[in-house]
C-alpha cells in the first residue's frame, strides 16, 4: 500500500472533566468516562489510565501507516488547549490541532484572538451543541462573524461539526459568502445517517469548503465493517461536490472501542466501488493540499504476529 493517508477528524486529551447541557462528564477507569448520566466506554479497555495522548496515538498512526492528523475539539471532552499547543510544538510534522473557545457564553472573540496569536492554525466550533436552552448561539450572530473574518484574514482553517440535517447550513452559508477566502472543514459527514444530510454536502461546492468524514463508522455502527452503506454515501457526496472535496477522517479514538484504528479506513481501501486515484485523493491527497501538511514519514508495513 503506498497511498498518503492522513486523518482529518481525531482527538486527543489528557483528561475529561466537564459539564455539558448541565450533565458532568468525567474520566473514570478501565478506559471508561461518566458521560452525561450514564458509564460509557469512551477508550478501548486498555487505555486504563483514561489519557488519551498523542504518543498513544502516534503508536496507533504507524502501525496504520497514518502519516498525519488533525486533532480537533469537542466540548465534551473540555477545553484542550494548552495541552494540544504543547503537541503541536511536540511533533509539528505530525499534527496539526485547532484551537477551542467557550463559544456557548458571550465573549468569545478575545478568546479567538489570543488562539490565532499564539499559532493555532485551525480553530474548532461543535456547532451542534449550540443550541441551548438560554437560546442559540447563531453561527451569523455579530460576534461570530467578527472571528470569521479574523480567521479569514489570518488564513485560520474553521473546523465545524453541524447540527443535523439543515438546521445551520443556511447560517453556514452566509459565512461562507461573507468570508469567501475562509476555509472550512464540516466534519462528521454532514451527519451522514439524519434527514438532509446532503444540504452539508452541497456546501462544499463553495470553493474553500471541504466535508471530512470523522465518526462515519460510528455513524454507520449498525451495518458494521465494511461499512458498504458509507462507501455508497462517500460515492453520493462525490457525485454531488466531487471527490476532490472529502477528506477521511477517523473520530479518534471513540470509534476503535469498536473496531482498530486500520479498519476506521481500510473499508476503503478494500472496496471496489472507488478506484485507485478516488482512495488516493479521499485517504490524504486532499487534506494534504487543503490543512497545508509538508513532508510526511514514509511508514513500513509491519507485520502481525497474526500473520
Amino acid at each position: 500500500m503506498d497511498y498518503t493517508i492522513i486523518d482529518a477528524h481525531s482527538h486527543l486529551w489528557l483528561w475529561q472533566d466537564t459539564v455539558v447541557d448541565g450533565k458532568p462528564i468525567r474520566t473514570l477507569s478501565g478506559g471508561r468516562s461518566l458521560f452525561m448520566g450514564e458509564i460509557r466506554q469512551m477508550l478501548p479497555p486498555f487505555m486504563t489510565d483514561g489519557r488519551n495522548t498523542a504518543e498513544v496515538f502516534l503508536s496507533n498512526m504507524d502501525y496504520a501507516q497514518v502519516g498525519a492528523a488533525v486533532v480537533t475539539q469537542e466540548f465534551i471532552d473540555g477545553i484542550q488547549n494548552d495541552y494540544l499547543w504543547e503537541v503541536q510544538q511536540k511533533y509539528p510534522d505530525r499534527f496539526l490541532v485547532c484551537g477551542m473557545c467557550e463559544f456557548r457564553k458571550p465573549g468569545f472573540l478575545p478568546q479567538a484572538e489570543e488562539l490565532i496569536r499564539k499559532g493555532f492554525r485551525a480553530i474548532k466550533i461543535p456547532a451542534q451543541r449550540l443550541n441551548l436552552p438560554e437560546g442559540r448561539v447563531w453561527l451569523n450572530s455579530d460576534e461570530m462573524m467578527a472571528m470569521f473574518r479574523l480567521m479569514e484574514s489570518h488564513g485560520v482553517i474553521l473546523s465545524i461539526d453541524m447540527m443535523d440535517g439543515d438546521a445551520q447550513v443556511g447560517e453556514l452559508e452566509e459565512v461562507v459568502q461573507e468570508c469567501p477566502g475562509l476555509k472550512v472543514a464540516i466534519g462528521h459527514f454532514g451527519m451522514v445517517t439524519a434527514p438532509r444530510w446532503e444540504e452539508q454536502i452541497k456546501l462544499a461546492r463553495h470553493k474553500n469548503v471541504f466535508i471530512e468524514s470523522g465518526g462515519i463508522t460510528w455513524l454507520f455502527n449498525d451495518e458494521f465493517y465494511p461499512f458498504k452503506g458509507a462507501v455508497r454515501a462517500i460515492r453520493e457526496a462525490a457525485g454531488l461536490v466531487g471527490m476532490d472535496k472529502l477528506m477521511w477522517g477517523s473520530d479518534y479514538p471513540r470509534t476503535i472501542t469498536a473496531i482498530t484504528y486500520r479498519m476506521s479506513y481500510d473499508f476503503i481501501t478494500k472496496s471496489n466501488e472507488l478506484t485507485d486515484e478516488e482512495k488516493r485523493a479521499f485517504l490524504g491527497g486532499n487534506a494534504k493540499a487543503f490543512y497545508g501538511f509538508g513532508p510526511l514519514p514514509h511508514l513500513e508495513y509491519i507485520k502481525n504476529m497474526s500473520e
